[in-house]
C-alpha cells in the first residue's frame, strides 16, 4: 500500500468528494466478460448509448460469443455494430480479439484473465486494436484486476485541478503512474474512482463552459475559481 503523500491525500480527497456527491456508480455497464470486452472495443470514440444498440443487435443475431464473432463474416459484423461508428474498423478489432481468444484459449477468457496483471496487460496490448485505455477497461471491469483506467475525462479534470504529471507532454502512462504510486491497488477503488471521474465530467466539468458553481471540487480547483472570477 502506498505511503501517505501530498498527492495521495489530494487524490483521495477528490475521490471522497465525488463519492459523497454522486454515490456508487455500479460500473461497468456490461453483463459478463464477453460484453465487457465487446463494449470496451465498441465504445472507443463514441457514447455508450450507441454501443448498447450495437450490443443488442449482436445479441439478436446470436453473435454473442468469441467463437461466433470469430466465424461471422466481417462485413456482417460491421452491419451489426454500425451504430458504434467506425464500424468497419471496430468489426476488424472485434474479430482480431475473437481470433486471439479462440485460437489460443479455445474461446474462453479464464486462462487469459488468470495471468498476473502486467502479463495480461502486455498480451492485451499485443492484440490488434487494443490500446492502453481499452486494455485497462478489460483488466478492471472484465478480469477484476487493478490497472487504473485513464481517459480524456480524467485528464481534463486532473489538468484543471493542477494535478497533472510532472512532464512536458504527459502520456497515458504518466497519468496512470500517479494513481498506481499514490493510492492503494484496490479493484473496488480503481473501478469506482474511474467511473466517478467520468460522471463528474459529464455532469459538471464539461469540455467547454463547465458548471463551476455546481462543482464539489471548486474550492480546490484554481481553474474553476479563475473562470468564475473572470466570468
Amino acid at each position: 500500500m502506498p505511503e501517505g503523500t501530498p498527492m495521495s491525500d489530494r487524490l483521495m480527497d477528490v475521490y471522497h468528494r465525488l463519492y459523497a456527491t454522486y454515490g456508487p456508480q455500479h460500473w461497468w455497464p456490461g453483463d459478463g466478460p464477453f460484453e465487457v470486452v465487446a463494449g470496451a472495443i465498441l465504445t472507443q470514440s463514441v457514447a455508450w448509448v450507441n454501443v448498447e444498440i450495437s450490443l443488442a443487435k449482436m445479441r439478436e443475431a446470436d453473435c454473442w460469443s468469441f467463437s461466433a464473432v470469430h466465424h461471422i463474416a466481417e462485413p456482417e459484423l460491421a452491419k451489426l455494430v454500425r451504430s458504434s461508428g467506425y464500424f468497419n474498423a471496430k468489426a476488424r478489432k472485434l474479430k482480431a480479439f475473437a481470433a486471439h481468444v479462440t485460437v489460443k484459449y479455445k474461446g474462453g477468457l479464464d486462462v487469459l484473465f488468470a495471468q498476473p496483471t502486467q502479463l495480461l496487460r502486455e498480451e492485451l496490448l499485443s492484440i490488434y486494436g487494443i490500446g492502453e485505455e481499452t486494455a485497462d477497461d478489460i483488466i478492471v471491469y472484465g478480469a477484476g484486476k487493478p490497472s487504473f483506467v485513464i481517459d480524456s475525462y480524467t485528464r481534463r479534470i486532473m489538468d484543471r485541478l493542477d494535478m497533472s504529471p510532472d512532464a512536458e507532454r504527459p502520456k497515458y502512462s504518466d497519468y496512470q503512474a500517479l494513481f498506481h504510486k499514490h493510492i492503494p491497488a484496490d479493484i473496488t477503488l480503481y473501478s469506482e474512482f474511474h467511473a466517478l471521474w467520468d460522471h463528474h465530467a459529464k455532469m459538471v466539468c464539461f469540455k467547454t463552459a463547465p458548471s463551476c458553481d455546481a462543482c464539489c471540487l471548486l474550492d480546490i480547483c484554481l481553474t474553476g475559481k479563475k473562470l468564475i472570477l473572470n466570468g
